[in-house]
């Protein structure tokens, strides 16, 4: 079964820190968080199939 506790931290997380890189105008850094944590939060989902 998914934990989706740990899902929600870690994009809750992600995008907390994308928001803080964002108001420092380091967009690329934003994307990069935000794209981390997907490509992690998917992989977490894929290996519960």
């Amino acid at each position: 079964m998914t934990d989706y506790k740990e899902l929600y931290h870690l994009l809750f997380n992600a995008v907390t820190d994308a928001l803080e890189a964002l108001g420092r105008l380091d967009v690329p850094a934003a994307t990069q968080l935000l794209e981390d944590a997907h490509i992690k939060a998917e992989e977490i989902v894929l290996e519960e199939v």
